[in-house]
């Protein structure tokens, strides 16, 4: 009996177009004609129509009519299948050792949550050492705008999934916990993609201070966030700076697990 190996199969024309029209729009940072998408794509331009249509009727792309010209870009449907297929892979088991190291290099509890509607659950902890423990678990729910892990995530959402978010904000029940609207909550946002990590300071509950910084899937989407917890007390500027450089560099090994190629 002769096992066929995928070396041995012929790959196929058609389908190797369609994914390149696909991985072009993906690409572009603009909207693209046909003309346009056809001579990026290196595919005759019947060809590249043929396959946008298909894409349009199963809803991967849509085009803006201008007049005479249509202009094309992807949908998130793409997002919806990469999203289905973060949840299948068990996170806790992405980058277990590093987390573990960084707990115990930290002296704190490292987490991974991720966001489920204006939720963030977390998924996977690395408990710190010694005999105190906080109360965060596989399981816990915490509103997404009170949490570091929530906001380092929420920081890089595309507007269409961050928009609906923003009529959700809560005010935290801790002693600098304060009402918040969309005004301020973007400008903290913008704070965060900038700097790359979100802070939580007695927001969402008294003494209790968190860190964290968001990774990505293949396509630069934003996944989840990796966090630690600690007493406000005990996180000085220099342990936040530790952690601040711990978890950037923890989320980038993450993201890279998950096919993200550009951070």
């Amino acid at each position: 009996m002769v096992t066929e190996t995928a070396g041995d199969r012929s790959p196929s024309p058609a389908v190797a177009r369609a994914l390149t029209v696909l991985e072009t729009l993906v690409e572009s940072d603009e909207e693209l004609t046909l003309t346009a998408l056809a001579k990026k794509a290196n595919i005759p331009l019947a060809t590249c129509a043929s396959i946008v249509y298909t894409l349009e009727q199963r809803d991967y792309a849509s085009r803006r009519v201008v007049g005479r010209s249509h202009f094309w870009r992807p949908t998130l449907r793409l997002y919806g299948l990469a999203t289905q297929l973060i949840r299948k892979v068990d996170l806790s088991s992405v980058a277990s050792r590093e987390m573990r190291d960084l707990a115990d290099r930290l002296g704190m509890p490292v987490h991974i949550g991720v966001l489920t509607g204006s939720s963030v659950v977390y998924v996977a902890k690395a408990a710190m050492p010694g005999f105190i423990q906080f109360d965060t678990y596989p399981g816990k729910v915490s509103h997404f705008n009170l949490t570091a892990l929530g906001r380092a995530i929420a920081a890089y959402l595309p507007e269409d999934e961050l928009k609906p978010l923003l009529t959700r904000l809560e005010r935290g029940y801790g002693p600098k916990g304060k009402p918040v609207d969309e005004e301020s909550f973007r400008a903290e946002l913008a704070k965060v993609a900038k700097q790359g990590f979100a802070v939580e300071d007695q927001e969402e509950q008294a003494d209790i201070a968190c860190v964290a910084a968001p990774f990505f899937a293949a396509g630069g989407h934003v996944t989840g966030a990796v966090g630690v917890t600690s007493f406000a007390r005990d996180l000085t500027r220099d342990l936040r700076k530790q952690a601040q450089s711990g978890l950037v560099e923890l989320a980038g090994v993450i993201s890279a697990r998950l096919g993200a190629t550009e951070l």
